[in-house]
C-alpha cells in the first residue's frame, strides 16, 4: 500500500530573501517619504493620521501582492477576484488624497516588481513636484467669493431690495438656493458674492439687515464666519 502523501511545494523559492527585505525595507522607506510629503503640504482642517499610516501599510502591502503575482497570470486574476469582495465606506475627504494613494501603489508596483530604480525616481520626482506646487502655491486662483446667507419674512418679497443691496456692496453676486424655512414663516436667499475691494463683511451685513428687518445675516468667508 502506498503511503499517503502530505509533502507540500513551497512556492517562495521563486524569490530570495534578500528580494524580500529590500522590496519591504524600500517599500516602506519611499511610502513614509510619501507620507512625509502629504503630511508637509496638507492645509486643511481634514488631517488625518490614520489616512497617513494606510500609506505606508498601502505602499507594503501592494509590494508584497507584486511580489506573491509575479509573472503568473492566474495567481493575477485569483487576485483580482479575492479583492473584488473588498467594500471600502470611508468617503475621499480630498481630491488630492486619491492622488497619493496611487502615488503609493505605483510605487509599492514597481518595488514589488523588482523595478526598484524606477520605484525611487518616480516616488522622489513626484514628491518634489508636490512640494514645488505646495511652496510657490501654484494654480491658485486669486478670486475670493463669500456666501451670504440673508433671511427674510415670507410674506413680502424682498428679492429686489436684498440685490440693491448687493450691487452697491458687491462687484459680482449671483443667487444659489431659496429656502423656505422655520415652518414657512422665513425665506433664506442663499448667495455667493465677490464684495468689492476695500469693503467689509460687517458693512454688507448692516446694509442687509436694514433690508430684511432685522432678520438673520450670515457672510461665510474662507474659514471664518460673520453672523448678525
Amino acid at each position: 500500500m502506498t503511503p499517503m502523501d502530505f509533502s507540500f511545494q513551497d512556492l517562495s523559492g521563486t524569490f530570495s530573501v534578500a528580494d524580500i527585505a529590500i522590496a519591504m525595507a524600500l517599500s516602506f522607506a519611499l511610502s513614509a517619504m510619501i507620507g512625509w510629503v502629504y503630511r508637509a503640504t496638507h492645509r486643511n482642517v481634514s488631517y488625518s493620521q490614520s489616512y497617513v499610516q494606510t500609506l505606508v501599510v498601502l505602499g507594503m502591502l501592494i509590494s508584497l501582492i507584486m511580489l506573491v503575482v509575479g509573472s503568473n497570470i492566474a495567481r493575477a486574476f485569483a487576485l483580482v477576484g479575492a479583492l473584488s469582495v473588498v467594500r471600502f465606506r470611508n468617503a475621499i475627504k480630498e481630491t488630492r488624497d486619491v492622488g497619493f494613494i496611487f502615488l503609493v501603489m505605483g510605487v509599492g508596483m514597481a518595488v514589488g516588481t523588482r523595478f526598484y530604480l524606477l520605484g525611487v525616481v518616480a516616488a522622489v520626482a513626484i514628491s518634489l513636484i508636490v512640494m514645488v506646487m505646495h511652496r510657490f502655491n501654484w494654480f491658485q486662483l486669486d478670486v475670493r467669493r463669500q456666501v451670504v446667507k440673508v433671511q427674510v419674512p415670507s410674506e413680502e418679497d424682498l428679492t429686489a431690495s436684498i440685490q440693491d443691496v448687493l450691487v452697491r456692496h458687491t462687484d459680482e453676486f449671483e443667487l444659489v438656493s431659496m429656502e423656505s424655512i422655520r415652518a414657512g414663516a422665513l425665506t433664506e436667499l442663499m448667495y455667493t458674492v465677490k464684495i468689492k475691494k476695500g469693503g467689509e463683511p460687517g458693512d454688507l451685513i448692516t446694509a442687509l439687515r436694514e433690508r430684511n428687518h432685522g432678520q438673520s445675516v450670515t457672510v461665510l468667508t474662507g474659514y471664518d464666519q460673520t453672523d448678525l
